[in-house]
C-alpha cells in the first residue's frame, strides 16, 4: 500500500444483531490493521450479546483519539442488518458510506405483533437521504459462496475497498480467524462481497 500517512485515518462503525458475527468482522479488520502497522483503537458496545440483541463495534484506524467514535464521526458504517443501520445512523457523518446487508432479522417484538418492521426499501431510502448507500443481500451471497455463516466475511469484503489496509492483509486475517475447514468458503464470500460493491 503506497498510501500517504494522512490517508490511513478511518472511522468505521460495524452494526448488527447478536449472532451475526459483527465481532468477528471487526476482529478481521483489526488484525489486518495490526499486520499493516496501522494504529487501531476498537470498542464494542452491545446490549444483549446473545442472539437478537444489538451489537455495535467502533473501529478507529490510524487515530490517536479515544476508542469510541463520536456522533457524526464515522466515515463508513458496515451494517449487517438493515434496521441496525437506521438505529446508529447518527454516528455517520453526512455524505458517509453505508454498506448494508438487506436481509432483515425480524425481532421478537415484530413477530409477536408488538411492533412493525419497515419495508427494506423504506430503510434504504432513509439511509440514502444524506449518504452513499451500497446495499445487497449478503446472506444470499454467503450462501452462494458455500455457507450463510460467511455473511460477515462477505461484508468485510464489501468494505475492503474503502479500508486503508490491503486486501492481502485482510485475507491473511480471515485465514487465521475463521475455522480452518471454512477458509475457502470465506475467501469466496470475501471476493463476492468485494465485487458487489465495486460493481455498484
Amino acid at each position: 500500500m503506497s498510501q500517504v500517512e494522512g490517508e490511513k485515518k478511518l472511522d468505521l462503525l460495524i452494526t448488527g444483531v447478536g449472532g451475526q458475527g459483527a465481532i468477528l468482522a471487526s476482529d478481521i479488520i483489526g488484525k489486518a490493521a495490526v499486520i499493516s502497522g496501522i494504529p487501531i483503537r476498537a470498542a464494542e458496545t452491545h446490549g444483549m450479546a446473545q442472539r437478537g440483541g444489538s451489537v455495535v463495534n467502533h473501529i478507529r484506524l490510524g487515530s490517536g483519539l479515544g476508542s469510541m467514535i463520536p456522533k457524526k464521526g464515522a466515515d463508513i458504517m458496515l451494517a449487517l442488518e438493515p434496521m441496525e443501520a437506521v438505529r446508529y445512523l447518527d454516528f455517520l457523518k453526512d455524505g458517509g458510506v453505508v454498506i448494508v446487508n438487506t436481509q432483515p432479522i425480524v425481532p421478537v417484538t415484530v413477530t409477536s405483533g408488538l411492533a412493525n418492521y419497515p419495508e427494506v426499501q423504506e430503510i434504504l431510502d432513509t439511509l440514502s437521504e444524506k449518504n452513499i448507500v451500497k446495499a445487497f443481500n449478503a446472506d444470499e451471497l454467503a450462501y452462494e459462496a458455500g455457507s450463510r455463516l460467511a455473511m460477515n466475511v462477505a461484508m468485510v469484503g464489501a468494505v475492503s475497498g474503502y479500508l486503508p489496509v490491503s486486501k492481502d492483509a485482510l485475507l491473511e486475517s480471515v485465514k487465521t480467524l475463521v475455522p480452518q475447514k471454512t477458509i475457502e468458503i470465506n475467501f469466496r464470500a470475501f471476493e463476492m462481497g468485494r465485487r458487489k460493491v465495486e460493481e455498484s
